[in-house]
């Protein structure tokens, strides 16, 4: 396994390095303006002509042939007939071309799969989950794959590139050599039929997270949050002298047995591993924070510096010794090129040490509502959304007039995401917010201050005021509305959630951006 440096200056030098290959494709036709997808495929028979079969046979070919009613284009990844054969011949479910499309709820799901609900050229792919769902509600991967002689983007880590950006009249076509598998793993299958993670998979078994693992968050009924896996490759444990899970559990949690309790030792170091939702290594990216895990404490990954470091300076590692310089590995690493694995169940990364619990760090905490599945759900399109059910969000409530959530178009608009929640009346809103480690911290309030149909608002934390009365009248400015408001210090005795409410005390608009602490 090949680690690569990940940051702004490595994807600008590999941005240059194919600088060339990612320059638009012209698709050859007289009149570009009237020639979609579809028709690229079908003129290119001679190359895609089971893939053309496949779209057809799915029923998206006349989608394909249209504008997205979104308006925001679609993306295909359009495997060449080589790689529609290769997929054939490693299936132990098809035999031929005619037996695969004959299988309608298949080639159905496979063809939609291969269909990005948005136009995306390769200068935006991130390194991790593409911004939007594809048509059969997947989410895709892109990693960059750098070799001697080569660099290219996978798919998947599993389909490389080959011809990036072939633009058509309704977005862009990107040729692989590989047919995109629809992924149906959980993350505890993927350990399952991986081999040389057999010492982590029988501590999942052990302590009894296997049920937890094989998450499917596709399945109906299913109200389970995604979730990260951090998993450590038998050969790092071996490295250590810990062979099997017996070895594994002597080690972590000597004297106690009772490993499917959540106080046991082991029982935490598998939890340890496990991040509350799905996080890709682009998300890691120019952040250092913390992050909740299913165990007792959180997990600290830093993303400022050349590489994403977990847990840095927690623990020495290796010392390296190269003439006159000593480098101490006090951190724990990814393999970039095999992370970003994609489940049912979220994100699985590969990391290089042996992850043990570590005391935490107090870090910057900013919360925007992301932990709320449904703000999820509508942050993938801009709109505004009405909450009329508020049953169905778990972290925020309120009383009063009618809660909204908006999800602004512009990239560049002032605010973290560019999303807020917005109530207009005499009103109170609660947020639930994840658990933080113990400690003091500076508050502040994202929020709009710059209209004078703005509310004059009340900020309590855990049932304690703080900032006084804030005039949200003023305070931004014409530039950026949005305002970063000092609310003053909490110290916070314990590692658990807290709970922030937000009251009028003269009724009018809140437009509310975030809550953020630093240590203080």
């Amino acid at each position: 396994m090949r680690q690569l440096l990940y940051t702004a200056g490595f994807l600008a030098i590999i941005g240059a390095a194919i600088s060339c290959e990612d320059q638009p494709v012209e698709a050859k036709f007289e009149d570009m303006i009237n020639m979609t997808i579809y028709d690229y495929v079908a003129e290119n028979d001679s190359a895609f002509s089971s893939f053309l079969k496949i779209l057809e046979a799915g029923g998206i070919d006349k989608t394909l042939s249209a504008y997205n009613p979104d308006g925001l284009d679609y993306t295909l990844f359009l495997p060449t007939n080589e790689a529609v054969d290769l997929f054939i011949s490693e299936s132990d479910q098809f035999s031929s071309l005619d037996d695969l499309i004959s299988n309608k709820e298949y080639v159905s799901i496979l063809s939609r799969y291969h269909v990005v609900n948005m136009g995306i050229k390769s200068d935006d792919f991130p390194f991790g989950a593409l911004p939007e769902f594809t048509l059969s509600e997947d989410i895709l991967t892109v990693s960059f794959i750098v070799q001697p002689d080569t660099s290219y983007y996978s798919i998947n880590n599993q389909a490389p590139v080959i011809l990036p950006n072939v633009e058509t009249s309704n977005g862009w076509v990107h040729v692989i050599n590989e047919t995109l598998t629809p992924v149906t793993n959980t993350s505890y299958s993927w350990l399952e039929l991986q081999t040389g993670y057999s010492i982590f998979k029988d501590a999942v078994d052990l302590v009894g997270l296997d049920d937890e693992l094989d998450l499917n968050i596709k399945e109906e009924g299913e109200e389970r949050r995604p979730f990260t896996l951090f998993v450590e490759h038998d050969s790092i444990f071996e490295r250590r002298g810990i062979f099997t899970v017996e070895d594994l559990a002597a080690e972590i949690s000597p004297g106690d047995d009772n490993y499917t309790s959540i106080n046991n030792p082991l029982y935490n170091f598998v939890a340890y591993h496990m991040l509350a939702e799905s996080w890709f290594l682009a998300d890691f990216v120019d952040v250092s924070t913390n992050y909740t895990t299913y165990s007792d404490i959180p997990l600290n990954v830093n993303g400022l510096g050349l590489d994403i470091l977990i847990n840095r300076g927690k623990q020495d590692f290796d010392t390296i010794i190269s003439g006159p310089d000593t480098t101490i590995i006090n951190y724990i690493g990814f393999f970039y090129d095999e992370s970003n694995v994609l489940t049912q169940s979220g994100a699985v990364h590969l990391i290089d040490q042996i992850m043990r619990q570590v005391p935490p760090s107090r870090q910057i905490q900013t919360f925007w509502f992301f932990e709320e599945p449904l703000f999820s759900e509508y942050r993938q399109e801009p709109g505004e959304y009405m909450i009329e059910e508020p049953e169905a969000l778990i972290r925020v409530s309120w009383r009063g007039p009618d809660l909204i959530y908006v999800k602004e178009s512009d990239e560049d608009f002032p605010t973290w995401g560019q999303d807020y929640l917005s109530l207009t009346g005499d009103f109170q809103i609660t947020y639930r917010v994840p658990r933080m480690v113990q400690g003091n911290y500076l508050v502040f309030l994202g929020a709009e201050a710059f209209n004078g149909l703005n509310a004059l608002v009340e900020v309590t934390i855990d049932g304690k005021p703080l900032g006084g009365l804030i005039d949200l009248t003023s305070g931004g400015s014409p530039d950026n509305p949005f305002a970063r408001i000092e609310l003053g210090t909490m110290n916070f005795l314990k590692y658990e959630e807290h709970t922030v409410e937000v009251r009028s005390l003269i009724p009018g608009r809140f437009l509310w951006d975030y809550i953020r602490f630093e240590p203080y």
